[in-house]
């Protein structure tokens, strides 16, 4: 008997790389294994669990031979201890994918280069991205490949959504607002299209929360706003980004404080948010277990700046009727939900103090206005249907 076909997909990070391995017979595409590489700069630790059983299959520290090869490690051991396993398409979450991309694309060389321009535009990730597309051409120089953008799903917003107020040309150009976690806010928009309490005309606001932090404002399941830009940068403040900023502040650190345009990128990306706020962490479980004064205000700031951007969002609606958190905080964090919910009571929401500790899917009490959920993201799992999609014979097609 021949071994099942499966789809492996890599979401690559600055510090991470998260992979799982789906059923490529089945438009479900239902997980196998998943598991991740963590902390790669530092102790690099690899975790992998069996997703039929609950086992965890491994869970040590790992010995890399760099940075730049960990996408190598990972397929080494995969076919080490998986060999089970016939890998028939590989998919990967790429982070931006410019003007030219307003969906998946079964990648080549070319493709390859093009993306390669938008890897000043997201310094954290694009680089790692590209880096384990080209390992695993390495390794398996016939395996299809397909690229899944994070800014793909906001590419059908309005004009004035998308345009910033420079001249017209710059726009034709390409300089644009992207937005970004959109294979997250895909997924969600797929989860609500199942919920009775949700019909295709509600006005949603999901906030993505984590490392990196964003809001879609979604109605009829299509982006109608979003609070990042032209790069992951913009919009709320993160764990090391400092979301939305004068862009004249930029400018005065270029030439009035003599930073270099490296220096600036290197504050901007790593330095800032609510590391740079607490001088603690970036953290969030980290700055909550805080007594220091400091980790307060800065989690207080981003609170603050997360519940003004969500009255944004439901300004561009025309209202809202839920709110979904997602993403590592959205998820795990019931104090910052509260601290959200608790600022925007004037806007409907009434949370069930109760159910938000507990953390269940329902977490507004029974006769508030609007209904507050709490969803599990899965981007992994996007990226498999999209790679079966496109590079699976027959992807498209239902198999019992």
């Amino acid at each position: 008997m021949s071994a099942p076909e499966a789809i492996l997909t890599l979401n690559a990070g600055s510090s991470s790389l998260k992979f799982a391995l789906f059923d490529a017979a089945r438009k479900t595409c239902d997980r196998r294994y998943h598991g991740a590489i963590s902390d790669i700069d530092s102790t690099p630790r690899l975790r992998v669990l069996d997703d039929a059983s609950g086992e965890v299959l491994h869970d040590a520290d790992v010995v890399l031979p760099g940075h730049g090869q960990t996408a190598g490690f990972l397929l080494a051991w995969l076919e080490a201890h998986l060999p089970a396993q016939t890998i028939v398409a590989a998919g990967h979450r790429v982070v931006h994918g410019g003007p030219d991309h307003a969906a998946p694309v079964l990648l080549n060389r070319k493709t390859l280069t093009e993306l390669r321009r938008y890897s000043r535009l997201a310094p954290l990730h694009m680089p790692h991205n590209l880096a384990a597309i080209e390992t695993i051409w390495r390794r398996y120089p016939g395996l299809p490949q397909v690229a899944c953008f994070d800014t793909a799903f906001h590419r059908g917003m309005s004009w004035n959504e998308q345009a910033w107020a420079l001249p017209r040309d710059w726009f034709e150009r390409g300089v644009l607002r992207y937005g970004f976690h959109g294979l997250s806010y895909e997924y969600i928009a797929d989860a609500l299209r199942d919920r009775p309490d949700i019909d295709a005309d509600s006005r949603i606001v999901i906030a993505h929360l984590g490392h990196g932090a964003s809001l879609c404002a979604l109605r009829g399941g299509r982006s109608v706003a979003t609070t990042m830009g032209f790069t992951p940068l913009d919009g709320l403040p993160m764990a090391t980004r400092p979301g939305a900023l004068d862009p004249g502040l930029v400018l005065w650190m270029l030439t009035g404080a003599g930073l270099s345009s490296r220096q600036v990128e290197n504050l901007l990306n790593h330095r800032s948010g609510l590391l740079g706020l607490s001088g603690i962490s970036g953290d969030v479980a980290t700055l909550l277990a805080s007594e220091e004064k400091a980790a307060t205000e800065a989690l207080d700031y981003f609170m603050h700046h997360t519940h003004k951007q969500i009255a944004a969002m439901a300004a561009t609606l025309g209202g809202i009727d839920a709110l979904v958190f997602t993403g590592g905080i959205g998820e795990k964090a019931p104090a910052i939900r509260a601290g959200i919910c608790e600022r925007a009571r004037w806007l409907g929401i009434e949370l069930d103090d109760d159910a938000n500790l507990d953390n269940r899917g329902v977490i507004s009490t029974a006769s508030s206005p609007v209904t507050v959920l709490r969803i599990a993201t899965d981007e992994e799992k996007m990226i498999a249907q999209h790679t079966r999609a496109l590079a699976v014979p027959n992807g498209n097609a239902a198999q019992e």
